[in-house]
């Protein structure tokens, strides 16, 4: 699973203003509704669902690296945000250290094996460094959708021909 395919440009924060665990949650949810891929219907109910996820354990894995999750029947699709900070975000991490990246993601319950594939996509990504260092740099939503898609980084200086 390509984790391009689960983002698009208007579900990339490249700057998020929340610094803390919940407030970060609440933030990307509500972009999500801010640009139509997800019902505001749905809004409190998903939130729901993502607290009593966080309340049995926080979704800060480590390495600066957040993956809130939920499952909805309401859902017909995995819907995917990808929330940057630059500053770090108190996400009660594991490791206790700050998270510079929130990829939150909602599974429609019947597609619970999904949550399973989409989990482990994401964990082999994030665990390279180079690509939470090429992530961190990107300057456009492009740059961050060629880095998930697996394009080579441009060169910083021109070859030499």
């Amino acid at each position: 699973m390509k984790l391009a395919n689960l983002l698009s440009p208007d579900r990339i924060l490249l700057e998020m203003k929340a610094g803390e665990h919940w407030p970060a949650i609440v933030e990307l949810i509500d972009h999500l509704v801010s640009v139509s891929s997800l019902e505001a219907g749905l809004r409190d109910e998903i939130l729901d669902a993502l607290k009593v996820r966080e309340e049995q354990v926080s979704t800060g894995v480590g390495y600066g690296v957040a993956i809130p999750h939920a499952f909805s029947d309401k859902l017909d699709r995995v819907v995917t945000i990808l929330g940057r900070s630059r500053v770090g975000i108190d996400f009660e991490s594991l490791d206790e250290k700050p998270v510079h990246f929130v990829i939150l993601f909602l599974v429609p319950k019947r597609d619970y094996h999904l949550h399973l594939q989409t989990l482990a996509a994401i964990a082999k990504m994030f665990t390279n460094i180079e690509i939470r260092r090429r992530l961190g740099a990107a300057e456009c939503h492009q740059e961050v959708l060629d880095i998930f898609a697996g394009k080579a980084s441009k060169p910083s200086t021109p070859p030499l021909v």
